[in-house]
């Protein structure tokens, strides 16, 4: 999702609430800590040189179980952000702390944000050495050609 997207959803919104990937919610006294631009200037294990840049939100808990995060407090804090910052529209990437600070993308199901699992992945595979992923294929929607050897044909 970018930066415009959840924009959007804010101003349709009476409360905010995220979602794990498992489906159990962020507890609703969570405080977005940080709103920013993250840079990733780096060289793939093909050479290449990248660069990547997202918009990363913080969520963080506390005990202050009164505290509730307004979708137009959020709102204003993106203002800011894009203003001080020159944010631009780029994808987000949300961490929040379970056991270990995770990354998630963002999505919206209409209700809830939601918080999907990123994965990781080669991006020189070309480059690497990783097969390219065979198409599956069934044996029945095979068809016989001239080169093909059958029971009997003595080819075997």
């Amino acid at each position: 999702m970018k930066l415009s997207e959840i924009k959007k959803h804010l101003n349709t919104l009476e409360t905010i609430s995220f979602k794990l990937p498992s489906g159990q919610l962020v507890p609703e006294h969570f405080h977005v800590t940080e709103v920013g631009r993250v840079s990733k200037h780096f060289i793939d294990c093909g050479g290449t040189e990248r660069k990547e840049d997202k918009i990363n939100f913080q969520l963080w808990e506390a005990d202050d179980y009164n505290h509730r995060l307004h979708p137009e407090k959020l709102l204003a804090i993106i203002e800011l952000c894009e203003k001080r910052l020159g944010l631009e529209d780029l994808e987000i990437e949300v961490e929040y702390q379970g056991e270990t600070i995770g990354k998630y993308a963002l999505a919206f199901d209409g209700t809830s944000f939601l918080l999907t699992s990123t994965l990781t992945d080669c991006l020189a595979k070309d480059a690497c050495g990783i097969p390219q992923e065979k198409p599956k294929l069934r044996l029945s929607d095979l068809q016989k050609s001239e080169n093909s050897c059958v029971p009997g044909s003595g080819c075997c």
